[in-house]
């Protein structure tokens, strides 16, 4: 099916899904829900690399060392991110944005520590909540 363009409301009574679809495969993959709820994708990063911006939530897991990540810019003003320490194996995960409106990092050294971000294209991104994380 191709992608189609609605110039006014689009209504569903079951909600509507976000997918992707595997070109090789064929596998079709949800990534987010609307509906009742919001629900979104979740990356699993342990130790250090890249928070995605595909995924609506980053689960990070630390090992013994520091884990240095980083988060690129959004692509639309608007964008959450949610970020969830959720294993604290001895080390803090340090999360730089490239553009922080709120500081220039986010630190994680314990289990549950969370912050919910949101993309401005004017300032970057904006720390709108935050559990046990440090903001430098």
């Amino acid at each position: 099916m191709a992608n189609t363009t609605f110039s006014g409301p689009v209504r569903s009574e079951n909600g509507f899904e976000a997918i992707t679809k595997n070109t090789s495969t064929g596998a079709v993959t949800t990534n987010a829900t609307y509906g009742a709820s919001i629900t979104g994708g979740v990356q699993t990063l342990s130790g250090a690399g890249a928070v995605d911006l595909t995924n609506l939530i980053t689960e990070l897991t630390t090992a013994g060392g520091a884990a240095a990540v980083t988060l690129a810019d959004g692509t639309t003003s608007g964008q959450v991110k949610i970020i969830n320490m959720i294993v604290d194996g001895g080390g803090t995960a340090t999360v730089t944005p490239v553009t922080f409106a709120s500081g220039t990092t986010v630190a994680f050294d314990a289990v549950a520590e969370s912050v919910t971000l949101v993309w401005n294209s004017t300032i970057g991104w904006v720390a709108t909540s935050v559990q046990g994380a440090t903001i430098a």
